[in-house]
């Protein structure tokens, strides 16, 4: 029996007696999607390794679902020997799915996850990709999946599942549902505070079978997925004739704790409201934790955990946007700022890029800030770029770029400190330790300090004659740690191709991918755009002949009923540099989108092209050898994006000559 119910904002999928066949409905790069297909031989649905390929996946997918609200996708799951398992949103006109959760640790048992859906402004559906790997016994099943309104760690302890709630064994403590009918009449416990009767229930833990000094009971919360903020708010009671201990914590991936809340009062006749902020900007568990002293210490009742993006105190911090620390110095100085003492040593800059200097990092052709000696009084210089005030107690991920030209010594030629709010160093978290190469290098700096702070970019030069050149671009500050992997859309080519393909003909050229400079003198860049030290994809034209290509295809793309915006850097510098092409690659036909022809940059180079395909389709990066082997072409971090291109430069088109070379 199979059973949707779609009821509001409640979406309910449920596999009581049902399995899926293991068919081929539709089989295009090494993926099996199956839907739909039923068979009344089982108790879930499963996805089994012993008739397909290493690297197939089984994908099921949602009904297309349009909550617009928060809400919460658990699902009852169990992995099997090897293998994994992924919940995918796929957001309605995009081509590309967003990784929500994964697990890949094999189990005895049925296990339950919680994962957090956003609000979504519009249509999206959930896909569930089970990889097991090829071999006996392993498999992935589904049992459950529910999509319910509210967030994950929301609970009144109604349904079996408890929410995804877990209790941490303790021979002698333990978390336990309390309520129902079938209770002992003599225990002093509640009723239940949902229902207000004997017949709801709730969690609680009780002493009596407490034999050692502050035995704890830790009932632990489902896992945060996504970055949240407001006001926690649960029910509890407190009966204490001797002593119990209650207190609440978040706990992060690390093990971290950290306490938000305890009791100030000795026992609790009723049930009692607590309203107490929290801020999770990257995943947490909420920890309720009870320690008794004896088997006298009472018990201490849980119930209607619930939460609120707003936060239930005025006087908390409100949420903020880190991005107010953001600045490509396209416009101006943004939020930075620096002392005036001597003349400033921070200016803002744009020059034509040649063989001697580099554009900016943020388009090739825009502005950066440059500290340089000449833009001061005195022979040496003391540059001190302060960052807008951020608020204390969050983890922040800044990123950055430099180059460095022409220093003799890079001691102290660039140093990034932390600042209070009077101004008084706190730390140096980071210093130059290695030349740039004249290439934009980028740097990932993770910090969390209790007080508000703001960075300071320091830039020392004692000796005129020692002194060169230091330039900034592209400060970004986002909230959490850094993330390893670029988000789905995005290549920067530093963990492999990302998908992308080419067809390897004798008669062609091939994408190569490389790190640092290409071989070849005159032609090619000196770094990936990305880094500055990691990966990029170009062709080597010394292995190829005139006007010989080289097509490199992307992962094939869903399409979409609006438009869609492709964003790539590329390098074109050589005296014979030849050409490079965008196609648009749908069914048998091919149609260019964009092209450049010739030399353009001796930096990298922003491109944005606008188009609109409606059916699955390809992009092609098909770069021509030109007329000698100083035509080496590179391109790097490709991003796809819904909607149009907008930006003030327009970077789409077609051009023979987009850009002079200065010598």
């Amino acid at each position: 029996d199979r059973a949707y119910m779609i009821s509001g904002a409640v979406t309910l999928l449920w596999f009581s007696s049902l399995t899926y066949d293991v068919m081929n409905l539709c089989f295009c790069a090494n993926v099996l999607t199956i839907m739909a297909l039923l068979i009344l031989s089982g108790r879930f649905i499963i996805a089994e390794s012993s008739s397909f390929g290493e690297n197939e996946k089984y994908v099921l997918v949602s009904p297309e679902l349009e909550l617009r609200d928060w809400s919460c996708v658990r699902l009852v799951y169990q992995i099997s020997g090897l293998g994994s398992l992924q919940l995918h949103l796929r957001p309605e006109g995009e081509n590309f799915d967003y990784m929500l959760w994964t697990a890949d640790k094999p189990s005895d048992s049925w296990l339950i996850a919680s994962v957090d859906v956003r609000n979504m402004s519009g249509a999206y559906q959930l896909l569930f990709d089970a990889k097991p790997r090829r071999g006996m016994g392993n498999s992935i099943a589904l049992f459950e999946i529910h999509i319910i309104p509210g967030y994950c760690i929301e609970c009144n302890f109604e349904e079996h599942h408890l929410c995804g709630y877990s209790n941490q064994w303790n021979p002698n403590v333990n978390w336990y549902v309390g309520g129902s009918l079938a209770r002992d009449p003599q225990s002093n416990l509640p009723d239940d505070h949902t229902m207000n009767n004997e017949r709801g229930h709730y969690m609680y833990v009780d002493s009596v079978y407490a034999k050692r000094f502050q035995e704890v009971a830790k009932l632990v919360s489902p896992m945060t997925t996504t970055s949240m903020a407001g006001c926690l708010s649960f029910y509890y009671q407190r009966d204490q004739a001797i002593g119990n201990f209650f207190s609440v914590f978040t706990k992060d991936q690390l093990g971290h704790y950290d306490e938000i809340w305890r009791p100030d009062v000795y026992a609790t006749t009723d049930w009692k409201l607590v309203q107490v902020d929290i801020k999770a900007p990257h995943p947490l568990e909420m920890v309720f934790e009870v320690a008794f002293n004896s088997p006298r210490g009472g018990y201490v009742a849980l119930d209607d955990i619930s939460f609120s993006p707003e936060f239930c105190h005025t006087e908390t911090e409100p949420a903020f946007d880190p991005s107010l620390a953001n600045c490509d110095f396209e416009e101006g100085l943004c939020q930075y700022y620096q002392e005036q003492t001597g003349g400033s040593v921070w200016n803002r800059v744009s020059v034509k890029p040649n063989v001697y200097r580099i554009g900016d990092h943020t388009t090739g052709t825009g502005s950066f800030l440059m500290a340089n000696t000449r833009h001061t009084s005195r022979p040496g210089y003391v540059g001190r770029l302060f960052g807008p005030s951020l608020p204390g107690n969050h983890k922040y991920c800044l990123r950055f770029h430099y180059v460095l030209h022409g220093f003799m010594k890079i001691d102290n030629v660039l140093a990034l400190y932390i600042y209070d709010e009077n101004n008084i160093a706190q730390e140096k978290i980071w210093t130059v330790s290695e030349r740039s190469k004249d290439v934009w290098t980028e740097v990932e700096v993770t910090y969390l300090k209790p007080m508000p702070t703001k960075v300071a970019f320091v830039s020392i030069c004692r000796n005129f004659w020692d002194c060169g050149l230091v330039a900034l671009d592209d400060i970004s500050v986002t909230l959490g740690d850094c993330p390893m992997n670029p988000p789905p859309g995005h290549c920067n080519f530093e963990t492999g191709d990302c998908g992308y393909t080419q067809k390897m003909k004798a008669k062609k050229g091939h994408w190569l991918r490389i790190r640092g400079h290409t071989p070849t003198s005159y032609t090619g860049p000196k770094g990936d755009h990305t880094l500055g030290v990691g990966y990029y994809m170009y062709i080597e034209a010394s292995h190829m002949l005139p006007k010989q290509s080289a097509q490199l295809m992307s992962t094939e793309l869903r399409g979409s009923t609006g438009p869609q915006c492709l964003i790539f850097f590329y390098h074109m510098y050589g005296s014979g540099t030849g050409t490079l092409n965008v196609l648009l690659h749908k069914g048998d036909r091919q149609r260019l989108l964009w092209t450049r022809q010739g030399e353009q940059s001796v930096s990298w180079m922003k491109a944005m092209v606008d188009y609109e395909c409606y059916t699955r389709h390809w992009i092609i990066f098909e770069a021509i050898r030109g007329s000698s082997i100083r035509s080496d072409i590179a391109i790097d971090d490709i991003v796809f994006k819904k909607g149009p291109c907008n930006d003030s430069i327009s970077y789409s088109g077609f051009s023979e000559n987009f850009n002079e070379i200065e010598y």
